[in-house]
């Protein structure tokens, strides 16, 4: 079983520093980020061990140290605001409000998943929650974001578009024709990417010249920022930035989330073109659950006990999409003949 980095054994986590935004957050936001990131932490973690038991298979990409970017970012959307990323989603789903349950079987294949059993971990959808998809073609998600946030520029609203992708992800052209035409038709997508250092292995640092990865819109005329993505409450400061530049008309706004994955890759990645000692310090001192846990600890806004309850009210969430995901059947093989054509009137006869 994964050794939970919420608290570390070998060196307390330091104490957080005031900031301008740590000033105005309220004890319910704190509890809530702490709860919403330990939710995708033990989550990830139980999908890790359904995985290694074999009860899901293909693809896994666990989303484990990240859990700050998206919690940061969902506390600045509203209702109608949409969202878009890569295969390394499941953090996404929950964030936005997906269900625990439904998620844990369709990584498991069943009849109780979001998309039936047939997407997996790489390719699920909630219509209902505005969540397009878990993509598995690097980048392929970009421009389908840009597309999104046209329509809601045709429809006249004020919705906004969360397009993630990775470092590795931000070196595919189509990125870039998708910069070009949003910023050319002032569309409104944040593009975030969630720059975890390593790509699918490879460091940064070997692989572009570039000091900032969100500086190569400045080609196009869209700004942007570095923000630490293991501080949730930098992520949401940036990210009620962003959001107001995009409803204001002013087209898109690039986000350069520094954050880290704890795990390889993939469950397949033993992720040797690093160090342990490198891991366990971004674990001990930058853990971003533990910033949170330290914040309502030394301001008093929760004891131990109370944060203790929070832990068991997750894990008993989690064991039950667990049990769920086991309990749900597998799809019917007439499934295999669903979700492929659209419905639709036959074309009218001419004479």
């Amino acid at each position: 079983m994964a050794r939970s980095p919420a608290r570390p054994a070998q060196a307390a986590a330091p104490a957080p520093t005031a900031s301008a935004n740590t000033a105005n957050v309220s004890r319910d936001d704190l509890l809530k980020y702490y709860r919403d990131m330990l939710l995708i932490r033990r989550f990830e973690e139980k999908a890790g061990q359904l995985y290694g038991m074999g009860l899901i298979g293909g693809f896994c990409h666990l989303y484990i140290g990240q859990e700050a970017v998206v919690v940061g970012l969902e506390a600045a959307a509203k209702e109608g605001d949409k969202r878009i990323t890569s295969y390394r989603d499941h953090g996404h789903m929950l964030a936005c409000g997906m269900e625990a349950r439904g998620v844990m079987a369709e990584l498991t294949g069943r009849e109780g998943g979001y998309s039936r059993g047939k997407g997996g971990s790489m390719h699920m959808f909630s219509k209902e929650k505005h969540f397009y998809g878990g993509h598995g073609i690097v980048g392929a998600q970009v421009p389908l974001g840009a597309g999104l946030a046209f329509s809601d520029k045709y429809k006249g609203n004020d919705n906004v578009t969360f397009t993630y992708f990775g470092d590795g992800a931000s070196n595919q052209g189509q990125v870039y024709e998708t910069y070009n035409m949003a910023e050319l038709w002032d569309l409104p997508v944040i593009f975030v990417i969630e720059n975890n250092q390593y790509a699918m292995g490879t460091s940064m640092k070997r692989s572009t010249k570039s000091t900032t990865l969100y500086g190569r819109g400045e080609a196009f005329g869209i700004p942007g920022e570095q923000v630490d993505g293991m501080d949730v409450l930098a992520v949401k400061a940036a990210g009620d930035k962003a959001v107001a530049h995009c409803r204001a008309g002013k087209g898109p706004y690039i986000l350069e989330m520094m954050t880290y994955r704890y795990r390889g890759h993939s469950m397949s990645d033993p992720a040797k073109y690093r160090t342990r000692e490198e891991v366990q310090k971004m674990r001990d001192e930058r853990d971003a659950i533990e910033h949170v846990r330290q914040l309502l600890l030394q301001g008093k806004h929760a004891t131990e006990d109370d944060l203790k309850a929070i832990d068991k009210e997750i894990k008993d969430i989690v064991n039950d999409s667990a049990d769920f995901a086991r309990e749900s059947p597998e799809p019917a093989e007439s499934e295999l003949w669903t979700d492929i054509y659209a419905d639709a009137d036959p074309a009218p006869q001419t004479a």
